[in-house]
């Protein structure tokens, strides 16, 4: 048995479930069941039974899970789920409140392990909503593979079709085999030894059969560093890369530049006139700019992309082209649109054409026969002139870079919220002279800077960290079914003040009565009529979801931004770049089903102007209101918010590791600031001295394979 053997050649009576399983999870090789990690270990002390239960303690319970079934509880009529499991000792209820859906989850599961609370009272013990997993066999102390009895046992990341049981005994079996033996390290042994980390072999053992929790520890931070300094060798060689590529040099006069932002409706921030200059620094330089604008919802990042699409404008390069154009590419058409008109907005007073393109039409600004005025164009007729050099900026979404769309000579390309871009569409974007663009990212998720050290190491990283002046922050309240009143009392009072309001729902439709386990969360559509009909029944109120056309789409915006409809009911399609100044109240209807970084986002919408504005989280549970949300409420700011997430949850979900194809425990890692530096200095050193990592072929493949995660390539 070989690292690199397929998981089929050892394993041949794997059922076809296990098999699509095991796919879905990314494991092909013995290398890569060994590098599927435990999520967390179990103690065998823990283990009880249910004649020895204790009220308060937390404890894991093997029995057979009977009578599964949904109901709402006796007082609060709260939707919930309960079942009985029994062992040799005796029978115990488990009750999931609020999670009627449990009771179909977990019907017929038979053996089961079930982690949780005992709740209750003497004589009428309960355990609540615990973790429950089918088990196929009663436990017993599993052996350590140092020797003796351990304590400790591994539970593993699972999907339908494999448990984490099958987990630990196949992977106890392919070291037993001394397979872990076998695997190549690719920490060179002088890196290990500065930073005190295990050989390979000791850390598998270490990380799937643990003595103690140290032992665990320590494998943890051998492969946090190994997959950190992976990812930092992949993006110092793409940033080494990027500077031997050529790309436009750009002669740019900067009192142009100068008069452009004069006109601005608001006074620059220290900080967009900053990321101007540095802009402009990387245009007049040879190699491809590639740069990462961060900044906060409504810090100005838009205003600092017009100035540097009216430089390359209006600039030379070393030819003298004076048709030098700029792609600015969208994740969305509302936001794609949402652009549009902000440029417009910008470049009224200023010669410039500018292009609309999403999937379905395009625009072009100014129209030839009206002037100041936008006019709808065919896709054919944009393309021409696109291609002539005539339309000197245009937007879209990746319609952009599809089939058709050819620019005469592509200078710059902005990207918004869409922070990686792979190779193969920046060489989409090339120009015909094998010059690359320069490229701007941009995004309004704030990153800690631990992430942007890691994932973001190739880029040069700008932040706006202060608001315009004028800017008052958003008073965020937790209220409750009860306490909503306090909601509406807020909205009826912007109301009666000419202002507006959105209500966030977490899905479109009512569920489906007949389907028992549907999901329970307030839809927009319900919403929208109830708050018609009832609470605000003077007001115009709108509606907008995913489903709508984009002609309904459009309609529903503008009217919101006209003000013909006073509160616009919605899903999280406004997430991103819709900016009506006008509204200043929010609700968000089942916050606990939005990660932090929409909810971040979606409070965003109300920060576009000088008045107070206000953001209330209306939550199902007390669990949600005491935990992550309350950082919602007392974070300054997002980068505060950012940190704050980091620290109570890890790897967090205001970021997410899984799109980058970044594992748990290295994610986990980017809590620890003096670790990704060391890897980062690790990385630089090795870089520097080899950058085709040419003279370490293990580290070479590793590092092939981060790089079409990250870029496509």
């Amino acid at each position: 048995m070989k690292p690199e053997d397929p998981l089929a050649l050892h394993f041949k009576y794997l059922k076809p479930e296990q098999k699509a399983a095991l796919t879905r999870l990314g494991i092909r090789t013995i290398r890569d069941l060994l590098y599927h990690f435990p999520f967390r270990y179990d103690s065998t002390e823990s283990v009880r039974t249910v004649g020895a239960l204790v009220l308060g303690e937390t404890v894991t319970l093997y029995g057979h899970l009977k009578g599964a079934k949904a109901k709402r509880t006796w007082k609060s009529r709260t939707p919930s789920a309960e079942a009985y499991l029994e062992d040799g000792s005796g029978r115990v209820k488990i009750m999931w409140f609020r999670q009627p859906y449990m009771a179909k989850m977990t019907e017929g599961m038979g053996l089961v392990k079930v982690t949780g609370k005992v709740a209750g009272s003497i004589g009428k013990l309960y355990i609540t909503n615990p973790e429950v997993e089918r088990a196929d066999s009663m436990p017993t102390s599993p052996d350590s593979l140092f020797g003796g009895d351990a304590t400790l046992f591994a539970v593993y990341p699972e999907t339908k079709g494999v448990t984490s049981l099958w987990f630990r005994h196949a992977i106890e079996r392919v070291i037993k085999a001394g397979v872990h033996e076998k695997v190549d390290d690719i920490i060179p042994e002088k890196l290990r030894a500065s930073y005190n980390l295990p050989k390979i072999a000791s850390a598998l053992i270490w990380m799937h059969t643990p003595k103690k929790q140290d032992d665990a520890k320590a494998a943890k931070k051998r492969f946090a560093f190994e997959e950190v300094f992976s990812i930092q060798l992949a993006v110092q060689k793409a940033k080494v890369a990027a500077m031997h590529k050529e790309a436009p040099s750009l002669s740019v006069d900067p009192k142009v530049v100068q008069a452009f932002v004069a006109d601005f409706p608001f006074t620059p921030t220290k900080g967009q006139q900053e990321a101007i200059t540095s802009i402009l620094e990387d245009f007049a330089k040879g190699h491809p700019m590639m740069r990462l604008l961060e900044g906060d919802v409504g810090s100005g990042k838009t205003a600092v992309a017009a100035a540097a699409a009216y430089a390359v404008a209006h600039a030379r390069d070393r030819a003298g082209s004076r048709h030098l154009q700029v792609a600015y590419m969208c994740p969305t058409e509302i936001l794609a649109k949402q652009h549009f008109a902000s440029f417009v907005e910008f470049f009224k007073k200023h010669s410039l054409q500018i292009g609309l393109i999403t999937g379905k039409e395009c625009y072009k600004f100014p129209s030839k026969v009206r002037g100041q005025e936008t006019t709808r164009i065919s896709r054919t007729q944009l393309c021409k002139w696109v291609a002539s050099g005539e339309i000197a900026l245009v937007i879209g979404t990746h319609a952009l870079i599809q089939k058709g769309v050819v620019f005469r000579e592509l200078a710059f390309a902005i990207i918004d919220e869409q922070h990686r871009f792979g190779k193969v569409q920046r060489h989409t974007l090339a120009r015909k002279d094998g010059k690359e663009p320069h490229l701007l990212s941009m995004t309004a998720t704030p990153i800690p800077r631990t992430l942007a050290l890691t994932i973001y190491g190739d880029l040069d990283l700008t932040v706006l960290n202060e608001m315009p002046a004028g800017r008052k922050p958003v008073i965020t309240e937790i209220v409750s079914d009860i306490t909503r009143k306090k909601a509406y009392v807020k909205m009826h009072e912007e109301l009666s003040e000419g202002r507006q309001c959105y209500v966030i729902c977490p899905r479109i439709d009512e569920p489906d009565p007949q389907k028992e386990f549907a999901l329970q969360a307030k839809s927009a559509k319900s919403e929208q009529e109830k708050l018609q009909q009832g609470e605000f029944q003077e007001y115009s109120v709108g509606l907008l979801h995913s489903k709508m056309t984009p002609a309904e789409k459009e309609e529903a915006m503008r009217a919101f931004k006209a003000n013909e409809t006073q509160i616009l009911v919605a899903t999280s399609v406004v997430e991103v770049g819709v900016n009506v100044p006008n509204a200043t109240v929010i609700l968000i209807e089942g916050a606990e089903r939005f990660g932090l970084a929409q909810l971040h986002q979606l409070r965003g919408r109300v920060i576009r102007s000088s008045d107070q504005a206000y953001c209330f989280l209306q939550t199902e549970s007390k669990a949600a209101a005491s935990g992550r949300l309350k950082a919602l409420v007392t974070a300054k700011d997002g980068f505060a918010l950012a940190e704050e997430d980091l620290k109570l949850r890890g790897s967090g979900e205001l970021y997410g590791g899984r799109q980058w194809g970044v594992s748990d425990v290295a994610m986990e890692a980017l809590s620890n600031l003096k670790m990704v530096e060391a890897a980062r200095t690790a990385a630089k050193e090795i870089i520097t001295k080899d950058s085709s990592l040419a003279s370490h072929p293990l580290l070479e493949a590793r590092v092939e394979r981060i790089a079409k995660t990250l870029y496509g390539e």
